[in-house]
């Protein structure tokens, strides 16, 4: 879901909050992606266990989170968030070439924890769904 951060605007600028303790988990990484030309797409992975808070801190970013079932879209302009969950398929397209992006991780960096090819995801989550005899 979509939610805008709280912004103290005055006349020397603004100041954004982020209180951990509203999270929907304990951070243990942050980290921002800057620079992307216009029209790129980063992302393109699920993770196993690490759970999300993106952040547009400048400019304007399409965020698509997928599972076997849906697909979410936002477009974050600045002082908005998504989460995104564990073995959610997410990417981001970053739209002014001038954007950058904040993520708040529930974990620390770990290669394992990606899923970085599609089917590959898909199928592990139907798995899980055949499993639990639920779907996501």
């Amino acid at each position: 879901m979509l939610k805008n951060l709280q912004v103290f605007e005055g006349p020397e600028g603004n100041l954004v909050p982020i209180e951990f303790d509203k999270l929907p988990f304990i951070p243990q990484r942050v980290f921002y992606v800057a620079n992307v030309p216009k029209g790129e797409i980063r992302g393109g992975h699920a993770h196993y266990n690490t759970k999300q808070v993106l952040i547009c801190v400048k400019g304007e970013i399409n965020v698509e989170l997928r599972n076997s079932e849906f697909t979410m879209c936002y477009n974050l302009k600045p002082n908005q968030q998504v989460f995104v969950d564990s073995m959610i398929w997410d990417s981001q397209k970053f739209m002014t070439g001038d954007d950058v992006l904040l993520s708040i991780c529930s974990t620390k960096y770990d290669k394992k924890d990606y899923i970085e090819d599609f089917n590959k995801f898909i199928a592990i989550v139907n798995t899980q769904n055949n499993e639990s005899g639920e779907g996501i």
